[in-house]
């Protein structure tokens, strides 16, 4: 089952402003964060470096029928060297990309796929401007359909909350198997269950972020929001209000739905796609266990069986 058209964000004002959902994003040390996912990649083991601090917070942006917009990735060899190296990468529900361009700047040939025309739109128009090749494509994470495998596919930001059922989580598992190349590694980044099983949440809900003069205070999560107990699904009052170094002030508001999933429903939904395997969890970027008090992540690192 596909997650209901109306709990989709695909038309939501937030993902409809990419360049302030982009800008609210903006205390992801996404360069810490692919070094994390390259040395996952290269062999699962917590990868070296020290903590990059705890954001305050990690939303999602959703990713259906496939619709190409680029197709100038270049095709990149396996990097020389011991460390084994993806020469593919596929982005799910990427948003703006930011961790899809950040691998086409280390030369690996990336694709971008997300559901809202906004998004792909804005993907494309950062990469020109990064000066760096990006395929970016419109489709449901639940449903795509590429004709290729990579070597590695990643959905970041807890963008899994997108999915409403159990159904439509199966349905994706499914679909990143089908694409997974021999040896492939799927990264899957999720809030830690903390968050909403706790007194004590690992991310908080206020924070503000400044990036080239504009500054950006966003409030991600009313006081009100309540999680519904029988579909685990909240919907959170996101406003990001934005003032440029001109003067001018813009409020974005929007009201996104999340499903929350727990750890052992994770796990559920890999048995019953069986198309994959989990080889790793983590709790952060920096290899802590997912029940370590520094833990402000869920991240799994998933393969298909041998």
């Amino acid at each position: 089952m596909i997650p209901d058209e109306s709990l989709g964000a695909a038309d939501n004002p937030i993902y409809d402003n990419p360049w302030a959902y982009d800008l609210a994003c903006a205390f992801r040390d996404v360069a810490v964060e692919v070094d994390a996912l390259l040395a996952w990649y290269a062999g699962p083991a917590g990868p070296p470096g020290t903590p990059h601090g705890r954001p305050p917070a990690g939303h999602a942006h959703e990713p259906a029928p496939p619709v190409r917009r680029s197709t100038d990735a270049a095709s990149v060899g396996r990097g020389s060297g011991a460390a084994r190296r993806p020469a593919t990468v596929l982005e799910l529900a990427a948003g703006p990309a930011e961790h899809a361009r950040e691998f086409a700047r280390r030369g690996v040939a990336a694709t971008a796929l997300d559901l809202s025309p906004a998004m792909c739109a804005y993907a494309e128009e950062r990469a020109k401007a990064d000066g760096v090749p990006l395929e970016v494509v419109e489709a449901d994470m639940t449903t795509f359909d590429l004709g290729r495998p990579f070597d590695l596919v990643v959905t970041m930001l807890d963008s899994t909350a997108h999915l409403m059922t159990l159904d439509a989580f199966v349905a994706h598992l499914d679909r990143v198997a089908a694409h997974l190349g021999d040896g492939g590694l799927y990264v899957l980044e999720m809030s830690h269950p903390a968050d909403r099983l706790t007194d004590e949440p690992s991310t908080g809900t206020a924070w503000s972020v400044e990036r080239d003069g504009t500054r950006a205070n966003v409030r991600w999560g009313a006081p009100g929001d309540r999680i519904d107990p029988i579909t685990q699904v909240v919907r959170e009052h996101v406003t990001i209000d934005v003032a440029r170094a001109d003067g001018t002030v813009e409020v974005i508001g929007g009201v996104v739905p999340y499903r929350f999933w727990t750890a052992t429903e994770l796990t559920a939904a890999v048995r019953l796609s069986g198309a994959l395997e989990i080889v790793a969890q983590y709790g952060d970027f920096t290899g802590v266990g997912p029940g370590d008090p520094d833990a402000w992540r869920l991240i799994t690192l998933l393969r298909r069986p041998a």
